[in-house]
């Protein structure tokens, strides 16, 4: 390898990996000297083996240039990431895991926006569209639910957490990796969500990945620790232990960011409330209670998400308006089972009534879609410059 850093430092952190540590290094070092359009480093992490894992790390990086090994005596993929990014010199920091369960062809896509600074994380996704999975049923189904709970806890906005796909900026990672604690699997989950609060963009790349059947991951000794880690981190943002600095002046959540969208949020709504009210009366003349209001909240719904797609998120243009709206009418139909809720536990109330347990009602369902919409309908800000092929960054990087 040339004296200068690489432009990707990769860490394939490993622990009791004898049999499979040697082919898949092999191959990803095949790769890098075949299709890779930037300098690469492969860094080997044994942290913790007891087998022969780290004399087969030693000949490989003896043998291969491009390749080096690091001994940890302590076991942790997140400890070993840690202390490996935070003194290495490559402009961006990936990792894989050893089984190369992710197809190498997303390799680039996943490092080239990074380098460019079109973005400043980059992970693989199995959740997206685009992206081809073999995996069991039982890992799918725990898969989905672990993200779903991170958007409904956390307000996450990236689709996957624990794809062992990942790249970050080095100077973005020199600024987060302080606020990191987990030193096991949660460490990615913990740094995604540092970096979204920081207001850093997160490029998605959907990946073609097969399920390593010979996977020795405790499934439930790690969900475990994944929800105590769910907890520590949202407990330390909430009560503002944990400092995340503004690294990108635009994202949800940098500084100044959410009241401006609460209010903007406020302002529609109130809006949206006349409006509901108005179309309920009208409607009441002809309508049952229940179908009049069904039929009010369903047209205001769509114009509401409309109104908050462009002036409270800033999303505009017609890519995604539709799962925009499907989503939006989900959010809504807790809307709906709470007023409809009410007025059938009202009974035969006077006008006057039905329209005090509906405003009620409705306050409360709003409080509940703004939470949804920021974390779930809308999901990740606004890019921060035009997106461009990441093929052209590819062929302007490697010149």
């Amino acid at each position: 390898m040339s004296m200068n850093p690489p432009q990707v430092d990769i860490v394939v952190p490993v622990r009791n990996e004898e049999h499979d540590l040697a082919p898949s290094v092999q191959r990803l070092v095949g790769y890098l000297r075949d299709g890779f359009p930037f300098t690469a480093r492969v860094t080997i992490a044994d942290n913790g083996s007891t087998d022969g894992t780290w004399p087969i790390a030693r000949l490989l990086a003896a043998r291969l240039p491009e390749v080096r090994a690091v001994r940890m005596e302590l076991p942790g993929r997140g400890r070993a990431l840690r202390a490996i990014w935070a003194d290495s010199d490559a402009e961006v920091l990936a990792y894989m895991d050893v089984d190369l369960s992710t197809d190498l062809n997303a390799l680039s896509p996943l490092v080239a926006p990074l380098l460019s600074g079109h973005s400043d994380v980059a992970i693989g996704t199995r959740l997206a569209r685009g992206a081809q999975v073999i995996r069991g049923p039982k890992r799918e189904l725990i898969s989905r639910c672990y993200n779903v709970l991170l958007r409904a806890s956390l307000g996450a906005g990236f689709s996957d957490a624990q794809c062992g796909f990942k790249a970050i900026r080095r100077d973005q990672a020199q600024e987060l990796l302080p606020l990191t604690q987990d030193t096991g699997w949660f460490f990615d989950t913990e740094l995604l969500v540092l970096a979204e609060r920081a207001g850093l963009r997160i490029h998605e790349v959907p990946v073609d990945w097969i399920d390593d059947l010979d996977s020795r991951v405790d499934l439930i000794a790690t969900a475990l620790a994944d929800l105590r880690g769910i907890v520590r981190l949202g407990y330390g943002l909430a009560r503002g232990a944990i400092k995340v600095p503004a690294l990108r002046e635009r994202g949800r959540f940098a500084a100044g960011v959410l009241p401006a969208q609460i209010v903007r949020f406020m302002l529609i709504g109130a809006v949206s409330t006349v409006a509901y009210i108005v179309l309920y009366l009208l409607l009441r003349w002809m309508l049952p209670a229940q179908a009049a209001n069904a039929v009010s909240l369903l047209l205001t719904a769509v114009a509401n998400t409309a109104a908050n797609r462009r002036l409270t998120f800033g999303i505009s243009g017609r890519s995604g308006a539709g799962r925009h709206q499907v989503k939006g009418l989900i959010a809504v139909s807790l809307g709906l089972a709470l007023t409809s809720g009410s007025l059938a536990v009202l009974g035969h109330p006077s006008r006057g009534a039905e329209i005090a347990v509906l405003i009620c009602a409705n306050l409360i369902a709003t409080v509940l879609r703004f939470v949804l919409y920021r974390s779930w309908v809308f999901g990740a800000a606004p890019p921060l410059v035009p997106a461009r092929p990441v093929e052209v960054e590819q062929k302007e990087l490697s010149r």
